[in-house]
């Protein structure tokens, strides 16, 4: 059985700390080497197939033009603000320097050409989108060839060569463009370094010891420098998003010291009793690296989960997410062992500070119980959780009500919800793709910073092209159309539009659809001519499109495996279904700050958000599949602790007040260690990063507090013994292996368990 398993491992862990370690080490720098030797470096494909967008980039690679590849652009203004392109010789000379260099650099294809629209004259035409109409602004527009022949060395020269040239050039030199969004270095870092130092704090308060403190953060570590290299080597083989570094260092961190967290306060507790330190630390892992293990598998099959998306990027991200939680989940029942075998006894005693501070504790209790100051005996920290649980246990239905009324009302907002992605125009004004958008939007309008390419195949209608370009030049939502590219070999025909909205703009998805559904059509006609909208915005648009669609089915699916797995561990049919409903309540809530936050800019100054901004389109589902499963951690930990009491009383009221009061404290130590982790990504300057931040901190939060610490107490309390009801029929059709409950109460307390409440 799982549990025997896991006894013998941690108790050998513990018994030879030295090896594991060495052993833990040997894989770090195999893994960290590795990475250099064949890693690769993160990129963002924002593809899938089948999409409308994706047909109209597999058009214009047959054409041969080179638009299906990456773009950048360099936006110039004379440093001289009271000068413009027209009448200051210098700054021209200085446009045409900074073309020349700029296509000089590798893998780029060609520039366009805005010193050659000033030198033809004053034409506007002739000028196009490559100087603004009073000459103030210049763009060179930069054309690379496809992601895959691309790397980060690529922008880094691009980036090197502005640099240089600001110091050379009489010209404000900034620079944007999805070459940037690609291959940029996602935020990190700091906020991981900022999340361990709140965590260790926070550990420090919980255990009041700085050994204790220090084993969950360097399990962590070891954990997240494994998984993040092996994501590495993930990234030399298939594109792994950018997002998916910071988005696997925010979670494993979270759920890494979360899981040391779990088994260290079982460890302490075994030591406490008497046991020897190898002993205990085999216990330890039986007991609570079982839930561990089990809250770990249900993060990763619901971070899996995505590829029901079909959206590729996601589904690499997930697994890349999914490397990291699953390195975090052996660490746990191997090198934590190991760390608490070489600790041995010291574990068992508080630090000066830390005993200063139990003290306080003890005596804050002491003195509500006993107003003559006299201790009672056997106090402990966690009367006021027992205390606190028995009054919600003596009012479940006002509680139960109240709670499931409040996360209900957080959850309102949600009706709002309004996916897409944020452009560069809600990065903060500290990054050059900012200062770019801003001087683009200026001078030629908000859309060009989101041009549509429009790729056409006549198939041998001769007026097909006309009618298109006329078509969509009409449309209200384009602004204008440039001159139409022919390929003569295929044939095809590009267009590149330019919207009147920006590319976050609600509006822009709106005329993406028009053009889709009303304009194309009816300007080929009902001949063999096709035509397709793609670009980056039409991409983002599409794949937010898809992942709306595909939501309610990944969510009914993660669902029915986490009903499915709750009823295989704990043989109940209600208590798995009130976790799922509670989880969807506290992730409900959760959506519905974002919205807030993000969409009306509640607090949006707080976390550093200078515009509101739509949801990420893909973050919803990212979300809720994390969020699930962490939510399942704290479920699995603390009903594993009531279903034990139960087992040892037969009493359900005996066992919720015990049974949450007693893992009240670690369960709150360990959310405030994620939350304190999430929330020092989410003042980061990528505003998808800040949702991710956010989301996360706001879910667990609510999740920790209102759902465990009220919601789950007033409603088991209502539902009585019937929290463990199971039909007969069913109880003979589980398994009895690793996820029965039968050696869960026996294996723990030592007791044989009371007969389980089966319909007859």
């Amino acid at each position: 059985m799982l549990s025997k398993a896991l006894l013998r491992l941690g108790a050998s862990a513990a018994r030879h700390p030295w090896r594991v370690i060495a052993a833990w080490l040997v894989a770090t720098s195999l893994a960290v080497l590795a990475a250099v030797a064949f890693g690769g470096r993160n990129a963002d494909a924002m593809t899938a197939p089948g999409l409308d967008s994706q047909r109209a980039a597999e058009l214009i690679e047959r054409a041969g033009t080179g638009q299906e590849g990456m773009t950048a652009q360099v936006v110039v203004t004379p440093l001289d603000g009271a000068a413009t392109f027209f009448d200051h010789d210098g700054a021209r000379t200085a446009l045409t320097r900074l073309q020349t260099e700029v296509k000089r650099l590798p893998h780029v294809l060609g520039t366009s050409d805005p010193a050659g629209a000033l030198d033809a004259g004053g034409d506007t035409a002739v000028r196009g989108d490559l100087v603004s109409a009073d000459g103030r602004i210049a763009v060179v527009r930069v054309q690379y060839p496809d992601q895959s022949r691309l790397s980060g060395e690529d922008l880094d020269a691009l980036v090197e060569l502005g640099d240089r040239l600001r110091t050379e050039l009489p010209l404000r030199i900034e620079m944007g463009g999805n070459l940037f969004y690609a291959f940029s270095d996602a935020d990190g870092g700091v906020s991981e370094l900022i999340g361990i130092l709140a965590a260790a704090a926070i550990l420090f308060l919980a255990f009041g010891s700085l050994v204790a403190a220090a084993l969950p953060i360097g399990m962590a570590v070891f954990g997240l420098t494994v998984g993040v290299a092996t994501m590495t080597v993930l990234a030399g083989v298939t594109d792994v998003p950018t997002f998916a570094p910071v988005l696997g260092s925010m979670v494993g961190l979270g759920v890494g010291i979360d899981y040391a967290l779990f088994v260290l306060a079982r460890h302490r507790e075994y030591l406490a009793r008497g046991l020897d330190p190898h002993e205990a630390a085999g216990r330890a892992v039986a007991t609570a690296g079982r839930p561990v293990v089990f809250a770990g598998g249900i993060v990763v099959v619901s971070i899996l989960g995505l590829a029901v998306a079909n959206v590729p990027f996601m589904t690499v991200g997930g697994l890349a997410v999914s490397i990291v939680v699953l390195t975090m989940v052996v660490a746990s029942v191997t090198l934590l062992p190991a760390f608490l075998g070489a600790a041995g006894p010291r574990l068992a005693r508080t630090g000066r500070i830390g005993r200063a501070l139990q003290t306080r504790k003890l005596g804050r209790a002491a003195r509500r119980q006993d107003p003559a100051g006299a201790p009672p005996a056997g106090a402990a920290p966690a009367a006021g959780w027992r205390r606190w649980i028995g009054h919600v246990s003596r009012h479940p239905v006002p509680y139960a009500v109240g709670a499931a009324g409040l996360l209900l009302a957080a959850t309102l907002p949600v009706l709002g919800l309004r996916v897409g992605l944020p452009d560069d125009g809600s990065l903060p004004h500290s990054r050059t793709e900012r200062r770019a958008y801003d001087l683009v939007a200026e001078g030629f309008g908000p859309g060009t910073n989101g041009p549509l390419v429009i790729a056409a195949d006549p198939a041998g209608d001769p007026g097909v092209l006309d009618r298109l370009v006329g078509a969509v030049a009409a449309d209200p939502g384009i602004a204008s159309v440039a001159p139409t590219h022919i390929d003569r070999a295929t044939g095809i025909a590009t267009l590149v539009v330019f919207p009147t909205t920006s590319p976050q703009d609600k509006a822009t998805a709106d005329t993406i659809a028009r053009l889709r559904t009303d304009v194309l059509p009816t300007a080929i006609g009902h001949g063999p001519a096709s035509a397709h909208v793609g670009g980056a915005a039409a991409s983002l648009s599409d794949v937010g499109r898809r992942t709306s669609q595909r939501l309610p089915v990944f969510v009914a699916a993660v669902l029915a495996m986490s009903f499915l797995l709750l009823t295989l561990v704990f043989r109940s049919i209600l208590v798995p279904l009130k976790a799922v409903l509670l989880n969807l309540l506290s992730i409900g809530a959760a959506y519905g700050v974002m919205v807030a936050v993000f969409q009306w800019g509640w607090g949006g100054a707080l976390i550093g958000l200078e515009a509101t901004v739509p949801i990420v389109s893909f973050i919803p589902m990212f979300l809720f599949a994390i969020l699930f499963g962490l939510s399942m951690d704290y479920e699995v930990f603390l009903l594993s602790r009531v279903r034990e009491e139960y087992l040892r009383t037969g009493d359900n009221g005996t066992a919720i007040v015990e049974g949450v009061s007693g893992t009240a404290r670690i369960i709150t130590s360990a959310a405030l260690i994620m939350v304190a982790v999430f929330l020092s990504f989410a003042v980061a300057e990528d505003p998808s990063t800040k949702m991710f931040g956010l989301g996360l901190a706001t879910a667990i939060l609510i999740d920790a507090t209102v759902v465990r610490m009220v919601l789950v107490p007033a409603t088991m309390t209502l539902l009585g013994r019937t929290n463990w009801w199971l039909p007969k029929w069913l109880d003979r059709m589980l398994p009895r292996g690793p996820v029965g409950t039968d050696d869960t109460g026996a294996e723990s307390t030592g007791e044989a368990p009371p007969p389980r409440l089966i319909d007859r």
